[in-house]
């Protein structure tokens, strides 16, 4: 017999859960209906970001600027180390070659056992321990073991040291190339945002850029301050040549500059070695720490993990290589935090 029970019908429980779960969904879609798309960055928000991206990228520069100094006195020391370990060498040879003839010598007119002329060849440290056997010696054979036998630890000692500084030289590769990344990754951070306004906002940012730029075109007023030296005065010169030439992460010069290339290429071309890196600057002279008593050509340290620098112009300015996309300009010093200043 067939069967007439009703279809069973949801709780009231069950009606309830899916009544609201069903107008949460209602709810849910008009919010997101009529929700705002969320808003592109504006120009100052995406200015403000590329200005800090650049100036972590010119922290990672001189990171990769002092990476790639060692890396070149590393190179010139292992270089020297190995044309040692060569000459030196050859001087073994020559001093093992003159022991041999004399043992030959002495052999053929049978004063000496041929084990006795081997081992003095081959195992100079270990006969010299055995005074027993220092009677067969003349002097002058033994004064020829002992300089055998200094010049081999002198060989290898130096061999040990080229060693080590192959292990260095490797690991400041590495750290060469992670720098390298770093740098490169924060500029096309940069580039991309840059890239996300419209060609109305990249004007107005090239116009506000060449705004500050102006006083790399035009003499701004520089006062009547003298130089801190001849030296000085022969560096800030040099920097002058160079007004407008862009700035290139690693470079310096003599036509691409980051702010440290740029600093110490100057003072190079007045026949004075400063490092390389704006740290390793900020301690290479006299600091002057009121910027009143700054003088032109003087260091000056921008920052407080000093990795900024550029040379006092006089005026309450400086001349620099600002970062990717500038060029080298006067800029005013307060523009950046000043920490203080470095007479070479």
């Amino acid at each position: 017999m067939a069967s007439h029970r009703r279809p069973k019908q949801p709780s009231r429980t069950r009606v309830t859960v899916l009544t609201t779960a069903a107008a949460a969904a209602v709810v849910l879609s008009a919010n997101a209906a009529n929700a705002a798309p969320s808003e592109k960055p504006g120009k100052d928000e995406v200015k403000a970001k590329v200005d800090a991206l650049y100036e972590q990228a010119e922290k990672a520069t001189e990171k990769l600027d002092g990476a790639k100094e060692k890396q070149d006195k590393l190179q010139k020391q292992i270089s020297t180390l190995q044309d040692n370990v060569a000459r030196g060498q050859e001087d073994l040879n020559e001093l093992r070659d003159g022991l041999g003839s004399m043992a030959s010598a002495q052999y053929r007119t049978g004063g000496i056992d041929p084990s006795v002329a081997l081992f003095l060849s081959s195992n100079p440290d270990d006969f010299l321990d055995k005074a027993s056997a220092m009677d067969q010696l003349s002097s002058q054979q033994v004064e020829a073991l002992k300089k055998v036998q200094e010049k081999q630890r002198e060989l290898a000692q130096q061999r040990q040291e080229a060693s080590a500084k192959l292990k260095d030289l490797s690991d400041t590769r590495a750290e060469l190339k992670k720098q390298k990344q770093d740098v490169q990754g924060k500029l096309a951070s940069a580039q991309k945002l840059l890239n996300s306004l419209t060609a109305k906002e990249k004007a107005a940012l090239a116009a506000q850029e060449q705004e500050r730029a102006t006083r790399a075109s035009e003499r701004v007023d520089l006062g009547h301050t003298k130089a801190a030296s001849g030296r000085a005065a022969a560096a800030y010169a040099a920097a002058e040549s160079v007004i407008g030439a862009p700035y290139i992460y690693g470079h310096s010069g003599p036509t691409t500059f980051d702010c440290s290339g740029l600093t110490s290429w100057a003072y190079a071309q007045a026949d004075v070695s400063i490092p390389r890196t704006s740290e390793a600057q900020a301690n290479a002279g006299t600091r002057i720490y009121s910027q009143s008593d700054l003088q032109v050509g003087d260091l000056v340290i921008f920052y407080g993990d000093q990795h900024h620098v550029g040379l006092y112009a006089g005026g309450g300015q400086v001349l620099h290589a600002p970062h990717t996309g500038a060029v080298v300009r006067y800029e005013s010093i307060g523009n950046m935090p000043f920490q203080f200043g470095v007479r070479i």
